[in-house]
């Protein structure tokens, strides 16, 4: 299947370099490499592998190139640098694009070296409104059973997705970490990568992470961004005026592959959601250059909304995630009342539409292929 973001970075590609960024087996590779075949000559590079990393350290590819597809560059010292130097001495009409599986963009001074010269791009995983719009049949069933990965989404069999999963769990904890970071403990790793499966929806308190698995807040905290860095799981904060408050106060966890939940499908539909707004949220900073984030609400009172999108700091949409349950959340409700911001609840098992006191309850499906 072609992405949907392939005609976009093409674009880019003929005005700067382009960095594709992602979890793990997103399709960036593959994207990538589709991308290729609309030049006459291009070469794909991979830092992991040992005879690519010589052709990449000593430059040694032909001047007539017209694509240069560099991957897993970010693990290379002083990649920054090195990008800089490819770009600024490369022939008029070669397109440079940098494919990583690691958050190349939180990666520090990422703008010193590179300022003015990459555009960036979040490819995801598989969502309805992508769907939607590349033509690919589904139902929120397939993707709350298989995540929107595209590999275990598009299998004809379960159990080749299950088997998929498994690897992959492995393959992150045990690769991608230890290539990121030097861990001591990856068995307290582990521990709290499965403790957040379970915890998806909840304020998460790293104090009472960390006495469970008998590590400090620190480590759980540490572990969590490495985690973060590397696509496993996204962060929500709550919504506040007060930039540094809100970092303070407990974020929400979420995991890009929805198959790796434990629970109940409640909250299997609402790591969904999360994943698609974020994608959302995503693109419109990477492709409209607008200021958008995702957060929640939540007050000293306990009144808590799932999401909140939220454009140059103001509250655009409050979005409340129900599997099934059509009544007005009271919180919704009493945030709508106070606050006065568009309301919407989405729930995926609802028979009808409709506006309650000026809050919309939406089917799922519609709201999510909404999402551009």
């Amino acid at each position: 299947m072609e992405r949907y973001q392939y005609h976009a970075i093409l674009k880019d590609l003929n005005k700067k370099m382009v960095l594709l960024a992602g979890p793990r087996q997103a399709g960036k590779t593959t994207l990538a490499k589709e991308i290729a075949t609309a030049f006459s000559s291009s070469i794909y590079l991979n830092y992991d592998r040992l005879e690519d990393r010589k052709i990449i350290l000593n430059e040694a590819w032909l001047p007539s190139t017209e694509l240069l597809l560099l991957d897993e560059i970010h693990k290379m010292p002083l990649w920054k640098n090195y990008l800089k130097g490819v770009y600024d001495t490369k022939p008029l009409q070669q397109k440079i694009l940098v494919t990583g599986s690691a958050r190349l963009e939180i990666f520090k001074s990422v703008g010193d070296s590179l300022a003015g010269r990459y555009f960036l791009h979040h490819l995801m995983p598989l969502s309805p409104a992508e769907c939607e719009k590349v033509h690919v049949p589904y139902t929120i069933d397939r993707f709350l059973e298989r995540g929107g990965f595209p590999e275990p989404f598009l299998s004809e069999d379960l159990v080749d997705a299950n088997r998929w999963r498994l690897q992959y769990i492995n393959s992150l904890l045990r690769e991608d970490v230890l290539d990121f970071d030097n861990i001591q403990n990856l068995n307290a790793m582990r521990l709290v990568f499965e403790m957040l499966r379970a915890r998806v929806g909840s304020p998460i308190s790293y104090s009472s992470i960390a006495e469970d698995v008998a590590i400090s807040p620190h480590t759980v905290k540490k572990y969590i961004e490495i985690m973060e860095a590397l696509y496993i799981v996204f962060r929500i904060t709550p919504f506040s005026r007060n930039i540094a408050r809100s970092l303070l106060k407990e974020p929400k966890i979420y995991f890009f592959d929805t198959g790796l939940i434990i629970g109940d499908n409640g909250a299997k539909f609402e790591n969904f959601v999360a994943g698609c707004l974020l994608k959302h949220v995503f693109g419109k900073i990477d492709y409209f250059a607008e200021n958008y984030a995702l957060h929640y609400l939540h007050t000293k009172e306990k009144q808590e909304v799932d999401f909140a999108l939220v454009q140059d700091g103001q509250i655009e949409k409050m979005i409340e995630v129900k599997y099934a349950d059509s009544s007005i959340s009271p919180h919704l409700r009493y945030f709508h009342s106070k606050y006065k911001h568009p309301a919407m609840q989405v729930v995926k098992e609802l028979k009808r539409e409709r506006i309650e006191d000026g809050i919309q309850i939406v089917h799922a499906d519609n709201f999510l292929k909404s999402l551009d």
